[in-house]
């Protein structure tokens, strides 16, 4: 097994450590939304006249609410209406039936059909982590709805060419592996607290951050069976052909200590598309709209002020 692979699948495994975790329900505050064939949780925070901006979580298989870990959303919302979803099955949006199927186009279609139903024409996007791929995905089928496009931490065009640097910073851990899925498939607490520890020590630039996301953790949700969908389906795509094509705004960030994505995926999705912005947060890991909520809010308003896609 070649070193990529093997942590592609530590990675996966760490995933469904965290799963043990977050059993916890979020506060409701949103309501669920009838699409063609699918139901989702949706939340809308703010309102005004500006340009909606849809937020679209990583995973895949966790579900929005670690993005509010951060309070940064809050001051997007003062001018215009902020979109936080649950993707298909995840979440509070309805377990999947037998018969429903969790690919990359179900998932462009669910974005697309809840932007429809919600009224709005043109949005602005932002993605982060897997959701980096998904908005990149959305706006390659469907341009004309995108006025601003943010593309944080997002995992690389072709999904094999993600760049994780777990096994270069955490060699024995990555050798743990089948320990560790070993442990997970016991029911062995403490194994899974010490891996979960070590594992949200790579995501973030200070031990302070890593505290108070730990302390939120039973509010967020995993689903091992949308990872695993959504994995299966996504070595078929290859999104460095679309990249070039893009004509509206974009802008793409990159926490400096990013070990989850390597900022060297960023500045490859910078380089291929036209014109976009690219922006470093020095002090940040995985989710600088937490670690750096200031500089981030500052970037990401300044670029909307930018002048939208036609």
């Amino acid at each position: 097994m070649s070193g990529k692979k093997i942590c592609f699948v530590f990675f996966s495994s760490i995933l469904l450590l965290f799963s043990y975790f977050v059993a916890a329900d979020a506060p409701e505050n949103g309501k669920l939304i009838e699409l063609s064939g699918v139901t989702l949780y949706y939340e809308i925070r703010g309102s005004g006249t500006a340009t909606p901006l849809f937020i679209v979580n990583g995973g895949p298989g966790f579900d929005h609410t670690y993005l509010h870990i951060s309070d940064v959303w809050d001051a997007f919302a003062k001018d215009r209406p902020v979109i936080f979803y649950d993707q298909r099955g995840n979440g509070r949006s309805p377990a999947l039936t037998d018969k429903q199927t969790c690919t990359l186009a179900d998932q462009i279609s669910d974005l697309d059909a809840l932007r429809s139903k919600l009224g709005f024409d043109k949005i602005d996007l932002l993605g982060h982590s897997w959701g980096g791929y998904l908005v990149m995905a959305y706006a390659a089928l469907h341009p004309d709805h995108i006025s601003h496009l943010m593309i944080c931490d997002s995992a690389a065009p072709k999904w094999k060419d993600t760049v994780f640097l777990f096994k270069d910073i955490f060699p024995e851990l990555v050798n743990r592996q089948d320990s560790v899925m070993f442990a997970e498939q016991m029911g062995d607490a403490n194994a899974l607290s010490e891996d979960l520890n070590v594992y949200m020590s790579m995501l973030f630039y200070t031990k302070e951050h890593k505290d108070q996301f730990l302390a939120k953790a039973s509010t967020f949700k995993y689903s091992k069976e949308i990872n695993e969908k959504l994995n299966a389906d996504m070595d078929r795509f290859d999104l460095n052909p679309e990249l070039p094509k893009f004509r509206f705004p974009t802008l793409v960030m990159t926490g400096r200590f990013d070990i989850n994505v390597a900022p060297s995926v960023a500045y490859h999705i910078h380089k291929a598309i036209p014109d976009s912005q690219f922006v470093v947060f020095e002090k940040s890991g995985h989710l600088p709209f937490f670690e750096e909520k200031e500089d981030f809010l500052r970037v990401v308003q300044d670029f909307l002020k930018s002048p939208a896609a036609k």
